[in-house]
């Protein structure tokens, strides 16, 4: 199941690394706060992999972003333990913000006066 949610990263927490049966691993959760009807509310995300720890590294915290993220869950000794983790971080909106439409104001001087050399 993949979900996104967009919000302001209020913290960072430390990258965590080891050595697994399957190789080297990096982790990095963060702490995201997006808007729940009238009330704030938080989640601790996370990225997998040092390429997605790379991507996490572009942000600071009050950076406003947008994740894409799925949901797991595991029982391990009678106890759940669910992850959210990222596979996708882009700064909230999108792409960049689009340029401003030009204005009359913006248009060259000879074109104000008529003088635009059009056959219409």
């Amino acid at each position: 199941m993949a979900l996104e949610l967009e919000g302001k990263i209020v913290r960072k927490l430390n990258v965590q690394s080891g050595t697994s049966a399957r190789g080297a691993w990096s982790k990095q959760e963060f702490i995201l706060e997006f808007q729940e009807g009238n009330f704030p509310s938080q989640a601790c995300l996370n990225v997998w992999g040092e390429d997605k720890v790379k991507d996490l590294e572009k942000y600071q915290v009050g950076d406003k972003v947008k994740v894409a993220f799925n949901i797991s869950s595991r029982e391990f000794n009678g106890r759940w333990y669910t992850d959210l983790r990222v596979w996708r971080i882009e700064p909230a909106g999108g792409a960049a913000p689009a340029a401003p439409m030009p204005t009359v104001d913006d248009m060259p001087a000879d074109l104000e006066d008529g003088n635009d050399d059009l056959p219409f």
